[in-house]
């Protein structure tokens, strides 16, 4: 693993989401822009994460024998057996190479470079192959359930291949979502060539010079399984038939036996599926500020890559790190388990 005394320093110009976001605009194409920010139908969803994250709080205690202006804090946290460097990693996110060229090797190499887990989504845009190399061993994989059963097999040899030791199987998207931008952008694979979205790229020249040297972006973990008609696929459509498969008790007992490493379930929302996955001897990760060990970050690493392009995983990641050690430095947390004790939703 990488020294733990790393390169903390980060984009001074860029020292919150909202700037990176700005910045992002600028530079990709709206498509592209759309597919990144957008939630389903009328962004319910989003806009409820949001207030519910602001409606976090957290009690400081200044008047303690540990308390000292600047204090060394302990951002560290174990899981899985490794100690990470931040109780944080980058979500999986699926065709990161539209919204920037060779984004999965830019954030895969950053989080490697910092200590912390890297998920590779099934539908990025960078193959499991090239992942495990960036990250030598230490990315995780997550898995939309195919809808045949031998190419889920056929992943999971390659993943042992790889010697991937975390597979993070997705619950919570049995469909894929209503996103009425990408259906009016005509978002398809591969992307579509309209007067539109090429006058969208013309004007962002940047993207386009950069997307040319990388190719047009691909879904390379599935492009073995995929059909070889030269017929595109809306994104909906190709997702729904070729990575949506039924996701029951029975097929996530034939992921578990067959896998031996970790196995995490995303997407756990109620007590009726906890039941369940205890069942089948899984791991199970939530939100940090509500009890949970480990919290996962995505839009937010593909703001900074498309606003600073190859500096933009490690500057998101320092930048993180620095907000966070002066949260805790701020109420008096010297450790992760003390921050999350003072947590409170008001």
């Amino acid at each position: 693993m990488p020294k733990s005394t790393i390169d903390l320093r980060f984009n001074r110009h860029y020292a919150s989401s909202k700037q990176l976001k700005q910045k992002t605009q600028q530079r990709i194409p709206k498509f592209a822009y759309d597919y990144l920010t957008e939630g389903c139908v009328d962004d319910i969803g989003l806009k409820r994460n949001r207030q519910v994250m602001k409606n976090i709080h957290f009690t400081p205690a200044y008047i303690t024998s540990s308390s000292a202006p600047h204090q060394t804090v302990n951002t560290q946290v174990s899981l899985f057996g490794h100690t990470y460097s931040a109780p944080f990693g980058i979500a999986p996110i699926g065709l990161q190479g539209l919204m920037w060229p060779n984004a999965p090797i830019i954030l895969a190499k950053a989080a490697y470079k910092h200590n912390i887990p890297y998920i590779l989504s099934t539908v990025s845009s960078e193959s499991l192959e090239q992942i495990a190399e960036a990250t030598h061993g230490q990315a995780w994989y997550q898995l939309y359930n195919p809808t045949e059963p031998h190419i889920r097999d056929d992943i999971i040899d390659r993943l042992k291949v790889m010697q991937y030791k975390t597979l993070v199987v997705t619950i919570d998207v049995p469909t894929f979502g209503f996103r009425p931008r990408d259906f009016n952008n005509g978002l398809a694979m591969p992307p579509k060539l309209t007067l539109k979205n090429v006058y969208q790229a013309a004007i962002k020249p940047m993207w386009s010079i950069n997307t040319l040297k990388q190719g047009i972006p691909q879904f390379k973990n599935l492009s073995p399984y995929m059909e070889t008609s030269n017929r595109k696929q809306e994104l909906t459509e190709l997702m729904n038939t070729a990575t949506m498969g039924g996701l029951d008790f029975d097929s996530l007992k034939a992921i578990r036996d067959s896998w031996p490493g970790k196995l995490i379930i995303k997407g756990v929302m109620s007590e009726h599926d906890l039941q369940q996955a205890i069942k089948l001897g899984s791991d199970i990760a939530g939100s940090l500020a509500l009890g949970a060990q480990f919290t996962f970050l995505g839009r937010l690493f593909m703001y900074s890559v498309c606003a600073l392009g190859d500096e933009g995983g490690q500057h998101a990641i320092a930048m993180l790190k620095a907000q966070l050690t002066q949260i805790m430095q701020q109420v008096g947390a010297n450790n992760i388990n003390e921050l999350t004790n003072r947590a409170c939703l008001g």
